[in-house]
């Protein structure tokens, strides 16, 4: 076990949530915010590090962060300060048409630790989705080919071109056909379901395989495939972490027929797992890179990173207004700064196997958590109503991220029965431990509830 807790006034939740001052917000966000993705009726009114205080002076663990945007935490004072010194300057001057020392500099800075060799050039943009959009665009431009690859259980996004590629939860495509054209998805390597229903490693790798042998035999002409998509670690579909031979494996066929990859960071990257890329751990030089959530550490700005030569060379074939906005790009050096003088991937890798550690005490307690899976400080686990046939425990899931939020620890689902623990890797090991035991103390709850 971890060390435990000393510090007993966090978490504090002393109201119900909403409590009296929150209540009157969800009603007026119900009534004039078109309906998204709210999870949690969690009405935030400051934050620090990773501890979030609601708008009736609860305090929570944040175990989210923010959606892992907020690597280093909440308001880190670096980047605080940097952000407002920026906005004292100037704030925006539409860096694609013109020029600024900020945004050339955060390029230069993320064109040399992009996974890879070779030079690089960068595209930036405002989140996750627009990244990958830029990609797509940018391998049909210097390919002069038009169709896609990606893998059941992706997510990239959720404009047209990126929803396209997702393949992970129906409601994000329901009533949206048609799709971009040119998209086909295979299986990805998901071990514990395995799609093929066969074992690691007597399967010979089959679920890499399949692409050459059968995709591009009979359904798919390759030198009509600009690129294939992936996420070296699943994040919307569950955080699955492949063998370490598969990505390897999917690229190497992907060379040999001119096919580009693109590597998706957004959630997986900045030090998340352990270190500064995902693809870092399989050893990947992908042709694109897409970055984005703790670029900015909650400014919103992305970037696109590709191999110099694939640029599209011709001004107006690619642009945008708000990308490499100053203030952002501010954020997002001064996040690079604090990365490095704080050591925060060690810390991430350090603190990821006291994660496990922890997740792998809490199965071998409760036959209800079939799975638990991830790399450094993105880590999840699985519930599942029987070890044997492997039913998604949906409802479990969804009662067990209630009940922590009653006991102050703010966390996501992910995949259909998942819970996704992603704290800042920053956070304190006393906090860290605290959030570990209020997580095995919501499922006992909900266990024995359920008896």
């Amino acid at each position: 076990m971890m060390k435990g807790n000393t510090d007993d006034k966090v978490p504090l939740v002393r109201t119900d949530i909403p409590g009296p001052s929150g209540r009157g917000i969800v009603d007026l966000d119900e009534q004039y915010l078109a309906t998204a993705t709210k999870s949690a009726p969690l009405v935030v009114d400051r934050a620090s590090g990773e501890m979030v205080w609601d708008v009736d002076g609860n305090l929570f663990l944040d175990f989210s962060s923010g959606v892992s945007v907020l690597n280093i935490g909440h308001c880190h004072p670096s980047v605080v300060r940097a952000v407002q010194e920026q906005a004292a300057k100037v704030m925006h001057f539409a860096g694609t048409d013109y020029y600024y020392d900020v945004q050339s500099r955060l390029a230069e800075r993320l064109a040399k630790i992009a996974p890879g060799r070779g030079e690089k050039k960068v595209f930036l943009s405002n989140s996750g989705t627009e990244s990958i959009e830029a990609a797509m665009k940018l391998a049909r431009w210097s390919s002069g080919r038009k169709q896609f690859i990606a893998f059941f259980g992706a997510f990239h996004g959720r404009t047209m071109g990126a929803l396209s590629l997702n393949c992970s939860k129906r409601v994000h495509r329901a009533k949206y056909f048609p799709m971009v054209p040119g998209v086909t998805h295979i299986p990805y390597a998901n071990c514990y379901r395995c799609p093929y229903h066969q074992e690691y490693p007597s399967c010979g790798l089959w679920c890499a395989k399949i692409l050459d042998e059968v995709y591009l035999d009979a359904l798919l002409p390759p030198d009509e495939v600009a690129a294939l998509f992936f996420e070296p670690i699943q994040g919307e579909g569950g955080y699955i972490v492949p063998p370490k031979e598969f990505l390897p494996e999917i690229s190497r066929i992907c060379r040999s027929h001119g096919i580009l990859t693109v590597d998706d960071e957004v959630q997986a990257g900045m030090g998340r797992t352990g270190r500064m890329w995902a693809a870092e751990h399989f050893g990947l030089e992908p042709d694109i890179t897409c970055m984005a959530k703790s670029l900015g550490s909650g400014m919103p700005i992305a970037a696109t990173v590709f191999r110099k030569e694939l640029d599209w060379g011709v001004p107006g074939a690619h642009s945008n207004t708000f990308g490499g906005n100053c203030v952002a790009c501010a954020s997002s050096l001064a996040t690079l700064d604090v990365m490095e003088k704080e050591k925060v991937i060690e810390q991430a890798e350090r603190k990821g196997l006291l994660m496990q550690k922890r997740l792998e005490e809490i199965k071998d307690r409760f036959e209800n958590v079939g799975d638990v899976r991830g790399l450094g400080m993105m880590r999840a686990l699985e519930l599942v109503e029987d070890r044997r046939t492997k039913v998604p425990a949906i409802k479990m899931r969804n009662d067990i991220v209630s009940v922590m939020l009653r006991k102050g620890v703010i966390a996501l689902g992910c995949g259909r029965s998942s819970i996704r623990l992603i704290p800042p890797l920053t956070i304190g090991e006393e906090h860290l431990d605290t959030g570990m035991r209020l997580l095995e103390e919501s499922i006992d709850a909900v266990v024995r509830d359920r008896k």
